[in-house]
């Protein structure tokens, strides 16, 4: 029945309050299976442990913990380091090619984490103590590594010291550190400098125009893909920060933008890559052309909760799972492409897989960060 003219849509004439109707909930999406076996078989001894223990949920097999280390990559990674825990590579430099050679730092270590390396082992303790440093809240030039300005300037040196002071806050919360006095403080402060900006006006108008070209203004604190990171890997820390997780939720959901992420910073505009300015994998394309980053976009959403949340990273997510042949194992179609050069936040993601074969090692890595991914986002895994 239409409603009488000057009555609203939930009265009757007789002056009944009607019901709105209540629309069924959304059916929960089915299992992903996850083709445990087959990874047993043929994937490397990081991917067959971590599987065992994050997909699978099964830990209380007492020698996975050795298995990891069986990774003649993670070997490889360790003789490449220097006595003080560092990597000659500087700190957030990506290899080129396939190889590992002038790995960063930050980049190695985070890659050890990856392949189910013991934080608290040696090698990684070392760098661990670096790691802290990096926290600090200073200016000294002496860590900026690769990202050392040629001539003494205050302005690089600052934003050098902040994208280095956010990467190692990602690294240590991945390694498990979130309790750490240290770590928390380091993602108050940027928590606290991300909510600010996020309430602003600049959250939705950042940029001014300089010259011919419209450039990020100086005062967007726009968030990392570190500071993301980071927070996906602290769960405490973010129930305890929930308002700005819901605006942060926001924020990554709407549209990138068109201009490239040029910033003013003092008297330099400078390309901004390490910031997220919307949704990163709007579409298919996008996400087969880079398959690394998306993997490490959809892995980080469903960290944060968001996976869940938003209707077209699940569509991309169940088009990824499609891609699987009928044993569970994903096989790339024409139109993905594996590029030599990825992202820094993302490198440490892929590959973790020792065969020699790039088909074989894409094939085992996917096929796990699928199964992962489903399992953080809460849609279940059923083993085949």
């Amino acid at each position: 029945m239409t409603p009488a003219a000057g009555f609203s849509a939930g009265e009757s004439l007789a002056g009944t309050v009607i019901a709105a109707p209540v629309l069924p909930p959304a059916p929960p999406a089915p299992p992903a299976t996850f083709a445990l076996l087959r990874i047993l078989e043929r994937a490397s001894p990081a991917i067959q442990a971590r599987s065992m223990v994050e997909v699978a949920s099964r830990p209380e097999l007492s020698e996975l913990a050795r298995v990891p280390y069986g990774s003649r990559q993670g070997w490889q990674l360790l003789m490449m380091q220097d006595s003080d825990g560092s990597w000659p590579g500087g700190m957030l430099t990506v290899p080129t090619g396939a190889g590992l050679g002038g790995v960063g730092t930050i980049l190695a270590y985070r890659r050890l984490v990856e392949l189910g390396w013991d934080p608290e082992s040696p090698g990684l303790s070392a760098t661990k103590r670096l790691l802290f440093r990096l926290l600090a809240e200073d200016e000294d030039p002496s860590y900026l590594a690769e990202m050392m300005p040629k001539y003494h300037d205050d302005e690089l040196i600052r934003r050098g010291r902040l994208i280095l002071r956010e990467a190692a806050a990602a690294a240590l919360a991945q390694a498990g550190y979130e309790s750490d006095p240290r770590l928390r403080g380091a993602a108050r402060r940027l928590t606290m400098r991300i909510g600010a900006y996020l309430r602003s006006p600049l959250a939705h108008k950042p940029w001014i125009r300089i010259g011919n070209q419209h450039v990020l203004a100086a005062e967007a604190h726009a968030p990392s893909f570190s500071t993301l990171q980071m927070l996906a890997y602290m769960p405490q820390f973010r129930s305890e920060h929930h308002e700005i997780m819901d605006r942060l939720f926001t924020y990554v959901s709407q549209p990138w933008p068109r201009q490239q992420p040029m910033q003013q910073a003092g008297s330099h505009l400078l390309e901004q890559t390490h910031l997220v300015l919307g949704d990163f994998l709007a579409t298919r394309n996008s996400m087969d052309a880079d398959m690394p980053a998306a993997l490490a976009w959809l892995e980080i959403m469903a960290r944060l909760g968001f996976l869940k949340r938003h209707e077209g990273w699940q569509r991309l997510f169940d088009r990824l799972l499609d891609d699987r042949d009928r044993k569970g194992l994903w096989h790339p179609p024409r139109s993905v492409v594996m590029p030599e050069h990825v992202p820094s936040w993302a490198w440490p993601v892929m590959r973790l897989d020792d065969n020699a074969d790039p088909a074989i090692a894409a094939s085992m890595d996917v096929t796990f960060r699928l199964g992962l991914i489903a399992k953080l986002a809460g849609r279940g895994v059923e083993i085949v």
